[in-house]
């Protein structure tokens, strides 16, 4: 009896050391943390910056081994040489690349859209929206946009369709996007085989895939992302700079900035603030330019109006060359990028503030004229009248010649009568002969 009485007691002990050690267990699993999943925030425009931070996130996951990259898009376009760079680089990571179009109510609009297609992953928040990619453009005789040209849409249409079929996405459906504008909710892009998930946040996200399989260049994997540590990678002060140069609303302020700031310091020498800030201003605006696709002769007209403004600050023809150079700009402005993937929107916002630098290139302008008019009308303080009926203090005793202090200068005096006048006496001038200052003792009067 106590040998079973024993027995009964080990087994439930061995019982209660099982349960325990089985719940141990789990938690271990469930707080798992040495799988690793980076994060990459796209919002607002697409630029030469996103580029630069996407490619840096794929270099980093890849080093690191980490499980996955998940980019998280919330953007109305961008320009395209940055778009087509950023897919290229995930088409060929060696890492797996999860879209995602985040937060709720977020959109992943024309360049967004292509982006999405090329993650190995895709999905979606709920309440989100992607599409609208066909290409468009400013024409002369339109108040906003168009559609671009054929041949543009063509070729932006059988990307997207390439880069759905290699994705094993239906690329008929995809094309779509481009040619016919078509716009999908979360719900319609899982129905149409787009996406492969709707998710509410990023956790769920990340344990609904967890266990999918992914081929990458290296081979098969299967994603092991359930609990797996979140790591957001920011933007570096260098990835911050570039994005903002690279917009072409910043690159145009800039621009304007550095004209400006040019003729205003070549014009008034002397502080070299104006100076130093518009050649920053225009490097920086010069640099931007080389980061997305510009109208030649937008281009022209841009520099044919710098060269009008310049010409109008240093020879002034009462605005002539002025006015021309202020609606020069402002035409080149209007039509020099080319980048048939930003948004409407975009275009709209972009157009008023081509006429708000023109707004402000004119007042500028008036401002000079009037500067330059006032200056004209006013009495010339220069010349042998300058300094008669001025004191002056003499600072080297004056047998005939000798030094005066005027007006905070050191000027050379000769006496009207070649008399002798002492150091630190008071002097009235008189005359002045080029260099020289005629002057009479204070009592001579």
């Amino acid at each position: 009896m106590k040998a079973d009485g024993r027995t009964k007691l080990i087994f439930a002990i061995g019982m209660i050391f099982a349960v325990l050690l089985s719940s141990l267990m789990v938690m271990a699993d469930e707080n798992d943390t040495s799988t690793v999943v980076y994060t990459v925030n796209v919002e607002g425009m697409v630029t030469a910056g996103t580029t630069n931070h996407i490619r840096r996130a794929i270099d980093m996951a890849e080093n690191d081994g980490a499980e996955a990259l998940v980019i998280l898009l919330n953007t109305p376009g961008g320009l395209v040489n940055a778009t087509l760079d950023i897919i290229g680089d995930m088409i060929s990571a060696d890492v797996p690349v999860i879209t995602y179009v985040y937060p709720q109510g977020g959109i992943a609009a024309s360049a967004g859209t292509f982006i999405m297609l090329g993650g190995h992953k895709a999905a979606m928040a709920p309440g989100t929206t992607i599409g609208a990619a066909m290409p468009v453009q400013i024409r002369p005789d339109e108040e906003g946009s168009t559609a671009a040209d054929d041949k543009t849409i063509l070729f932006l249409a059988g990307h997207m369709k390439s880069i759905a079929e290699a994705r094993n996405r239906p690329g008929d459906v995809a094309e779509k996007f481009v040619t016919e504008n078509l716009t999908l909710s979360g719900r319609e892009a899982l129905e149409s085989g787009i996406i492969d998930r709707i998710e509410n946040n990023l956790t769920d996200l990340l344990a609904g895939f967890h266990g999918e399989s992914i081929d990458l260049e290296s081979g098969r994997t299967t994603l092991n992302t359930k609990n797996a540590a979140i790591y957001p990678l920011e933007k570096t002060t260098q990835e911050r700079i570039t994005h903002l140069v690279s917009n072409p609303q910043i690159t145009f302020v800039l621009l304007l900035v550095g004209v400006y700031g040019l003729i205003i310091g070549f014009s008034s020498p002397g502080t070299f603030v104006p100076e130093v800030l518009g050649a920053i201003s225009l490097i920086l605006a010069l640099y931007g330019l080389g980061l997305f696709e510009v109208n030649f002769f937008a281009a022209l007209l841009m520099i044919l109006g710098v060269g009008l403004l310049v010409a109008e600050a240093l020879t002034p023809t009462y605005g002539v060359l002025g006015v021309g150079g202020v609606i020069s700009m402002v035409l080149g402005i209007i039509y020099l990028p080319v980048e048939p993937l930003v948004s409407e929107r975009w275009l709209s916002q972009f157009r008023f503030m081509a006429f708000g630098i023109g707004i402000i290139g004119s007042v500028v302008l008036v401002i000079m004229l009037a500067g330059i008019y006032r200056l004209r009308k006013s009495p010339v303080v220069h010349g042998n009248n300058e300094f008669v009926t001025d004191m002056a203090t003499v600072v080297e005793t004056i047998d005939p010649e000798g030094l005066i202090m005027v007006r905070g200068e050191l000027w050379k005096a000769r006496s009207v009568s070649n008399e002798r006048i002492d150091q630190g006496e008071k002097v009235k001038i008189v005359d002045r002969e080029n260099m020289t200052c005629i002057v009479k003792a204070e009592e001579e009067k």
